[in-house]
């Protein structure tokens, strides 16, 4: 197992090399992403349930349901339901949308190191040349695929959110 991990972890090292410092930058961002958005699947799954519990209970206990003030009291219970479930999200799609910024930027740095290539070592050095070009391309590609994902998933998060706010409100009627 650990001969495995050792193998993994040279992989990743090697990966990352090829794709110069850039890389390691997308790889925090992505980290701090997924951190992010498994916080938020995590509060939708287990805590706000919970917290809807709390506001329908206070909800059905009220005496009065119909007037003008029975309504907002309503719409700011929702209102904070839905900050809350909200919490963390524009974060995370900042991040989406900064990944594949920050590929650029490794094709910007990588373009750099190959021009740097060819003005010393001239245009005949099609190896060193190469390694420029990989630094590149790589950082542009796992920028792109980090912003997938980010995509994907905080879309999804999206839905639930809305999912489970019509289903809070459609649980404290107003007559």
């Amino acid at each position: 197992m650990m001969l495995f991990l050792m193998d993994v972890w040279d992989s990743v090292r090697g990966f990352m090399a090829t794709g110069g410092d850039v890389l390691w930058l997308v790889a925090g961002v992505l980290f701090l992403m997924w951190v992010l958005m498994l916080e938020r699947y995590w509060y939708l799954n287990w805590i706000s349930p919970k917290q809807h519990l709390d506001i329908i209970a206070a909800w059905d206990a009220r005496e009065e349901t119909t007037s003008w003030y029975a309504h907002r009291i309503r719409e700011a219970w929702v209102s904070q339901a839905k900050q809350d479930m909200n919490a963390r999200m524009l974060i995370i799609k900042t991040l989406v949308a900064i990944c594949p910024m920050i590929g650029l930027l490794g094709t910007v740095t990588g373009m750099i190191s190959v021009f740097d290539v060819m003005a010393v070592q001239g245009t005949s050095n099609a190896r060193l040349m190469a390694a420029g070009i990989s630094m590149a391309t790589m950082p542009t590609m796992a920028g792109m695929v980090a912003a997938l994902s980010g995509v994907f998933f905080s879309t999804r998060l999206d839905a639930k959110m809305r999912i489970s706010l019509e289903k809070l409100k459609d649980s404290m009627p107003h007559h």
